[in-house]
């Protein structure tokens, strides 16, 4: 077992570092991304209605304060600040991973805190997908969850020193919590994105929500590299961009929903992945930086304004809901559509979607 004091700074040290890095330098595909203008929308931005019923609950806006932290102090104070503002927006939230409180109970408040704050909202707890059925449900029970993410992150810990070196036998680990757990799972990656070999893989556990995590957002291999990583800087790039790791998973036409994750920073990235298909995007890099470098007014100014901007985009397209933003045309472009065009991926199949 991994001595607590190491976790915790490394969960400090991830916050820093994640604060001052910037973007990239992998791309989340997003850019290759056109949505088309609509000169006669017929619409009122006030008949514009973004709402979503997520695990039974509805929510205002189809976004997830995806995983953060939780475990330190400094954790605490951010999953207090964050899921007080899903609570007052109506949206919904992920904690950081649970395993360093499921082995020090001590730390137990600094995840538990969130759902004392939103009593009533959406909650996900979040766990190695290489975990026992056990603490899955211990995960869960912590914050009176309403899902259960399971995190794939194995670049990430072949990046660490003191990281994972063995990965057999995770299917049937998550086999064996999908049929057990109280809650729904969802299949999370965390920078690197699912191909759809992997989705096929995974559904065939019993999972049928996935959190893509592509490419493009917060860069876990560089942040180890700052770390006394394993990879130096070679491997900053490894991983699939999320607008391409969302069209291989939604290719596959499984009956599956889709969180959209990585690189996602501004209300047009957001409008972009729910034409393309997403059931919904995550945030959490771009949240956090404004979090800890102007504190949680601004950042609940921001997300007022970026919800704003997302609703001035759905009546550009002439589109009322997230639904019918998916029957909208849009373009694919440059390396996006090579990767679709390389992999075999229908293209008239998947548009009719």
């Amino acid at each position: 077992m991994e001595d607590k004091k190491i976790r915790g700074k490394r969960k400090d040290e991830h916050l820093l570092l994640a604060q001052h890095l910037p973007a990239g330098p992998g791309s989340s595909g997003l850019e290759n991304i056109s949505l088309i203008n609509n000169s006669v929308p017929e619409l009122e931005l006030e008949e514009i209605d973004l709402s979503y019923i997520f695990l039974g609950k509805k929510l205002k806006y189809p976004l997830l304060i995806n995983a953060i932290t939780g475990g330190t102090e400094q954790a605490a104070d951010i999953n207090r600040a964050l899921s007080t503002l899903a609570a007052r927006q109506h949206i919904a939230m992920a904690v950081g991973s649970q395993t360093i409180a499921i082995e020090d109970p001590s730390l137990r408040y600094t995840f538990a805190l969130v759902r004392e704050a939103n009593p009533d909202g959406v909650i996900l707890a979040n766990i190695s997908a290489a975990s026992g059925v056990k603490e899955a449900i211990e995960a869960v029970e912590m914050i009176q969850a309403d899902g259960l993410q399971l995190h794939f992150n194995i670049p990430q810990e072949l990046a660490m020193p003191e990281g994972e070196r063995s990965f057999k036998g995770i299917l049937e680990r998550v086999k064996k919590i999908s049929e057990n757990c109280p809650v729904p799972i969802i299949a999370k990656e965390v920078g690197f994105g699912f191909s759809r070999e992997s989705i096929e893989r995974i559904y065939q556990t019993g999972v049928s929500i996935f959190d893509i995590g592509g490419q493009g957002g917060t860069n876990f291999v560089s942040i180890e590299d700052q770390r006394r990583g394993m990879f130096g800087s070679e491997l900053d790039g490894w991983g699939i961009p999320t607008a391409v790791s969302l069209i291989e998973a939604l290719s596959m036409e499984f009956p599956v929903k889709i969180i959209a994750s990585g690189g996602i920073r501004s209300a047009l990235d957001a409008a972009k992945a729910l034409a393309l298909g997403a059931d919904m995007v995550g945030m959490a890099g771009s949240l956090l930086k404004i979090l800890l470098n102007h504190g949680p007014g601004e950042l609940e100014k921001e997300i007022k304004a970026l919800f704003y901007r997302l609703k001035a985009v759905f009546l550009m397209t002439g589109a009322r809901t997230p639904e019918e933003i998916k029957e909208k045309p849009l373009i694919i472009m440059n390396e996006t559509a090579q990767w679709i065009e390389s992999r075999g991926i229908d293209k008239y199949k998947w548009s009719c979607r």
